[in-house]
């Protein structure tokens, strides 16, 4: 069956991505009704286009850019795609950060994570004493520990407590050279795990338990130590959520800001989810190139494994024509990837075959161009990171 992605891209030769512009657009729609009314950071790591990113900032409802490493932000600010930049995991690139140093503009823009005093001596070491004001925010743990050695969530900040959040606010505040402008709570137990797996309803009633009680001990907590650090501290933002979590982050009365990055794609872990299911929008294209068997064809490469855990759910998934499946001995390849069920045998040599990654960003990080389509035309061809030359690890 003809696709219309088909139709739009038939003067192209696969392996190639698009993103479909209407299944993108909705999303970012969707993601500003679950806030609730709140203002969305996007999430870089999960976009990794500028032409994407510039897109949804100009919507309603988003502000700021949520970065995965200094020399991105340094790049974004260079390219003056927002003034309000966020670098999410604590940065030990002296380089980056004597850059920073350098540049009274991206000073102005850029924040980084800090969640012990080394990363504050990290920071002084690269720069020497007397450096320019560095914006930090402050990164709060938000894993649930019920019990003593049960550790439930993200293995990130080791500042867990309002006690921890206000003896860490006030070390950065007591040091020259840092402001601290904003404090981070990511609840990755919550927004990073679908409440109701594919064909797995016990782990879902488990998974709902855990995320109900981890959210209701985490509004007083993050409440609290948010108190801590205002006692110090004239915080810019309180920033939560992910996009699994925006309703729940949204009802925390201490948090200012939501995050949010994947929901826009809508890659294959987001589809188990109760509250809210993403349109899929980033898809690739394979072609086939061998017919081994009855039943069975074989795509050109493929194997965009996802990171994280090593298992099936991180393997990208056939989408059209609907009813193929990867072999579970082989699975997505280097070099091939063969597909069996019901559609197989229609395929033909040439034809393509469209699948999803199981994440949202990774996928930039294989191809230098997404074909922006809309119905069946393409409506832009734009440059990923890795086509603008950048890879940010």
């Amino acid at each position: 069956m003809r696709t219309s992605f088909d139709a739009a891209t038939k003067g192209f030769d696969p392996p190639f991505a698009v993103v479909d512009l209407d299944a993108f657009d909705h999303n970012a729609d969707d993601l500003v009704r679950r806030a609730g009314g709140r203002p969305i950071r996007v999430a870089s790591k999960s976009v990794r286009v500028r032409a994407l990113l510039e897109r949804v900032l100009a919507r309603p409802g988003y502000a700021g850019v949520m970065c995965y490493s200094l020399p991105e932000a340094l790049w974004l600010s260079d390219e003056d795609l927002a003034d309000d930049l966020l670098v999410a995991y604590p940065t030990v690139d002296a380089e980056a950060l004597r850059r920073l140093a350098a540049d009274d503009r991206a000073r102005a823009r850029v924040s980084v994570v800090v969640d012990s005093v080394e990363h504050l001596d990290v920071v002084r070491a690269a720069l020497s004493a007397g450096h320019p004001e560095i914006r930090v925010c402050l990164e709060l743990d938000v894993s649930w520990r019920p019990v003593p050695g049960l550790h439930v969530g993200p293995r990130r900040s080791p500042v867990h407590t309002a006690r921890d959040a206000g003896r860490l606010a006030a070390e950065i505040v007591r040091r020259p050279g840092f402001r601290l402008v904003g404090v981070m709570a990511y609840e990755g137990q919550i927004a990073g795990l679908g409440d109701r797996p594919p064909g797995r309803p016990l782990r879902g009633a488990v998974l709902r338990w855990m995320q109900r009680h981890s959210g209701d001990e985490l509004v007083e907590r993050r409440a609290a130590a948010v108190r801590a650090v205002r006692r110090v501290a004239e915080l810019e933002f309180v920033n939560g959520g992910g996009t699994g979590s925006l309703e729940v982050t949204a009802a925390d009365p201490s948090v200012t800001e939501l995050a949010a990055g994947s929901g826009l794609v809508g890659p294959t872990l987001f589809d188990g989810y109760r509250g809210f299911r993403p349109r899929p929008a980033a898809l690739f294209a394979l072609p086939v190139v061998r017919r081994p068997a009855s039943g069975v064809a074989t795509l050109f490469a493929g194997g965009y494994v996802a990171s994280g855990t090593a298992t099936a759910d991180r393997q990208p998934t056939p989408y059209l024509p609907a009813g193929l499946r990867l072999l579970p001995l082989e699975g997505a390849g280097e070099v091939q990837t063969p597909v069996v069920g019901r559609a197989a045998d229609s395929l033909r040599p040439g034809d393509r075959v469209w699948l999803r990654h199981a994440k949202a960003g990774e996928l930039a990080e294989r191809f230098t161009h997404y074909h922006l389509v809309r119905g069946d035309v393409v409506e832009r061809t734009v440059p990923t990171y890795r086509g603008e030359g950048r890879c940010f690890g």
